[in-house]
């Protein structure tokens, strides 16, 4: 793993963001999602949800299966952790979960998605929400794809309709509506 361990900061939320780790660039900007990946993420939650950027940094709990930039591969893509290395940093993950009780996780990415579900495509759990346990804890989960633009998944069929089809319902769970009510973001404020 290389560079420092990147924190989405101290927000207590019923929602809680997983993605798999950060990226080359969060370190130096110092928050998750930092990048195209999250540029991408944000406008999914501004069109579905009606929360821009701000209100989500500020509402959702963002934690990571790994917490460290894991390093390129040979192929010049971002490396995805090793078993160990997961292991490793599993334990921050679980410590989160005890301590927030969410009533929501949105793993993004099929590493974030593995920690709760098995599945083989996709297509099997996109567009779908879960009751799932862990950390001795039960949550509802709304898998989403990884927003970077490196894969095509989320905007060929029947990918985009079914990231649609998630966002509809992150939009509609109960937790959002209770994060939107206590701070009140309605659209006009969410647009700003």
């Amino acid at each position: 793993m290389k560079s420092t361990p990147v924190s989405g900061g101290a927000v207590v939320s019923e929602v809680v963001l997983i993605g798999q780790a950060p990226g080359p660039r969060e370190p130096a900007l110092k928050r998750p999602f930092a990048h195209t990946a999250g540029q991408t993420l944000f406008r999914w939650f501004e069109q579905f949800c009606g929360m821009n950027e701000a209100a989500v940094r500020s509402t959702i709990y963002f934690a990571a299966v790994c917490r460290c930039f894991p390093g390129k591969s040979p192929g010049g893509t971002d490396r995805v952790p090793a078993p160990d290395e997961i292991r490793n940093c599993s334990s921050w993950m679980n410590e989160e979960i005890k301590i927030l009780t969410p009533h929501l996780i949105v793993p993004v990415g099929r590493l974030a998605i593995a920690q709760f579900i098995e599945f083989t495509k996709l297509e099997e759990i996109i567009g779908r929400k879960f009751r799932a346990h862990r950390a001795g804890q039960s949550f509802d989960l709304i898998p989403l794809p990884h927003p970077s633009g490196a894969s095509p998944w989320p905007k060929i069929p029947p990918g985009k309709q079914l990231l649609e089809k998630a966002m509809r319902k992150i939009a509609r769970h109960p937790a959002i509506h209770v994060l939107k009510q206590k701070n009140k973001f309605g659209s006009q404020e969410s647009r700003s």
